[in-house]
């Protein structure tokens, strides 16, 4: 069948992507050809931050439900979604402090530190700072969505809950607590684990939930971990954009780990 090459009005494809739309969002504010590639790795991440989002939200949903087995798949496409956001690293490896430098005073007070998208999935992974929010109070929109996933659980949250329903014995207070507080690690979500783990049984649906979300903050470990080469390659040790404190922010932020018992179970088992 030949293509279609003659159409009435917008293409369809374009009406669909919205490709042109996508393609006018590049305002660099230099005439240094580099900052083309920051801007669009930095829009390409940012579509990234959502799609992982959605598909973290959506697992979210089914693991509230009860829905186990159906929870793998958009768990297993946010892994994915987070190695291609990764890879997107690969792209500014060129990137010397000298070049970094050509236009980074333009950036002004921007900081990826801002990015609202990159908070929301954060926090909906369960690494929760309510002052974080602060950047975004004239952006009442953006404000009010970001301070109710942080009020809410978070999927681990939500998973932690499943594990209670499922008959593991979970502290009340680590179900009825302030969300929007960063879970820290219980002795009993970590025991949960290690009973689910000893079945490694075909049927064993919890255990695989246990892989597919250790899966995603590996993942997510890995491109904290870029994100940092990145900046050390790009700007060394210097106080980020926007005032933040660069690498030690970054250092710091390393250190959450993301489902914290599904790892420490594992020096256990």
């Amino acid at each position: 069948m030949a293509p279609v090459l003659e159409v009435e009005g917008q293409v369809p494809y374009d009406r669909y992507v919205g490709a042109s739309t996508l393609h006018r969002l590049q305002r660099t504010l230099s005439d240094d050809p580099g900052e083309m590639s920051f801007l669009v790795i930095s829009q390409v991440m940012e579509l990234y931050f959502q799609l992982i989002d959605f598909e973290l939200r959506e697992a979210q949903r089914l693991i509230r439900g009860d829905q186990i087995w159906p929870a793998l798949a958009p768990l297993r496409r946010a892994s994915l979604d987070l190695a291609g956001l990764d890879a997107s690293w690969q792209g500014l490896r060129w990137m010397t402090p000298a070049d970094f430098n050509r236009f980074r005073e333009l950036l002004g007070e921007a900081s990826g530190m801002q990015s609202a998208m990159y908070r929301q999935m954060e926090f909906r992974l369960g690494l929760k700072t309510a002052s974080l929010i602060r950047p975004h109070r004239r952006q009442p929109e953006i404000y009010r969505t970001l301070a109710r996933t942080l009020e809410q659980p978070s999927l681990w949250d939500d998973t932690i809950a499943l594990l209670a329903r499922h008959g593991h014995d979970i502290p009340r207070e680590l179900l009825e607590r302030d969300f929007s507080a960063e879970h820290v690690g219980h002795p009993a979500v970590e025991a949960a684990w290690l009973e689910i783990y000893r079945d490694d049984g075909p049927d064993n649906h919890l255990r695989m939930l246990g892989e597919a979300l250790t899966d995603v903050a590996e993942r997510f470990s890995e491109w904290r971990h870029h994100h940092l080469t990145a900046v050390r390659r790009a700007m060394g040790a210097k106080p980020g954009s926007g005032g933040s404190a660069g690498i030690g922010w970054l250092e710091r932020s390393m250190a959450r780990a993301v489902f914290p018992e599904l790892w420490s179970a594992r020096t256990h088992m």
